[in-house]
């Protein structure tokens, strides 16, 4: 197998100690390649990166509509949060709206990612919940939908979404449908695991990742319903950007700076998608090693600085996402995390 380049240098002093490799695809909405660097035909988990495709039935259904879910709520739908206050009441809130509370989630618990908030969890002798997950904005969405669909068919609500992250689940299939229709890529014949969340994630090629974030950019290829869906939660996102994300974390950084101009989405295992709306382009990025802050996101600071004409603030913060000093414990820079010439 050949090896994909370096994507990013890891320096102590002016030696490189560490490397990671990569790959990334850049596609048109009309699906031609604008960039391959690497093996962009390699099935990989998009894990979380695809929150954004997996919510958009939570528009095209009708309901967000039905549920009254404000920008925030429709953020969080397509977010990996840090477990912060908001994030929590923010999905509790949306579970409220459908009639439901925490006890229908099915993403399981974890303590919040944001430090201070385990602090302050911990200071109140509370534990976390499911709501503390950082996929519980995203499966409060499933959620909605599943309450949509129950009263639809004039089912129990509680009995209906009962095992809803299963593949063979209604929400499921609907979310299931949703990533296969904006990729293009046939979902039965792809391998399948189970994401740390519990519902299903295929492997997707990096060139159809792309190509499905372009689409999300411009709704060229969507149906009109995606389409319509598509360019809501965008707006959403570039409104709420701390809800996808959180304090001092990548994406909300970057769409706090950019709005609309990107949609930046993380998952785990080293995968990075973005949507560039005024360019029509999809982004989807692997690091082989599976890092994230430690290398994806250096690479995508280094693709959308590359990409996109910025001047001022916005410039300064991809230039420094793109190139990171790295400290020791007494605060003294000991090296550099820099994107490769590959990027």
């Amino acid at each position: 197998m050949t090896l994909n380049p370096v994507l990013v240098n890891a320096l102590r002093g002016s030696i490189v100690e560490s490397m990671h490799r990569g790959a990334i695809a850049i596609v048109d909405a009309d699906g031609a390649v604008h960039t391959a660097t690497g093996d962009i035909e390699r099935p990989v988990f998009p894990r979380s990166a695809v929150k954004v495709l997996q919510a958009l039935p939570l528009v095209q259904s009708g309901a967000a509509e039905r549920f009254g879910l404000v920008d925030e709520e429709l953020a969080l739908a397509c977010a990996s949060h840090g477990g912060e206050p908001r994030h929590a009441e923010t999905a509790a809130g949306m579970l409220a709206k459908a009639g439901v509370d925490a006890q229908a989630l099915e993403c399981g618990t974890h303590w919040p990612y944001h430090d201070g908030s385990i602090k302050v969890l911990a200071a109140a002798g509370a534990s976390p919940s499911a709501l503390h997950n950082n996929c519980s904005g995203k499966h409060a969405g499933f959620v909605c939908v599943g309450c949509l669909m129950a009263a639809d068919r004039g089912a129990d609500v509680r009995g209906f979404l009962r095992g809803y992250v299963q593949p063979d689940h209604p929400v499921m299939r609907e979310v299931t449908a949703s990533l296969e229709s904006t990729t293009g890529y046939r979902l039965a014949d792809a391998a399948r695991g189970v994401d740390g969340c519990s519902i299903p994630t295929y492997a997707v090629p990096l060139r159809h990742l792309a190509h499905a974030f372009a689409k999300v950019a411009t709704g060229v290829g969507l149906s009109a319903g995606q389409a319509v869906a598509a360019r809501r939660l965008r707006r959403a996102v570039a409104a709420a950007p701390f809800m996808v994300a959180g304090s001092g974390r990548f994406d909300t950084r970057v769409m706090q700076a950019l709005g609309e101009r990107v949609f930046c989405k993380v998952g785990a295992e080293g995968v990075h998608c973005a949507a560039l709306p005024e360019l029509g382009l999809g982004v989807a990025i692997k690091v082989d090693d599976g890092n994230n802050a430690r290398a994806v996101e250096v690479v995508m600071a280094a693709v959308i600085r590359r990409l996109l004409p910025l001047e001022g603030e916005a410039a300064a913060l991809l230039q420094s996402l793109a190139d990171v000093p790295l400290r020791n414990w007494n605060g003294i820079e000991v090296g550099r995390l820099q994107a490769a010439e590959a990027v």
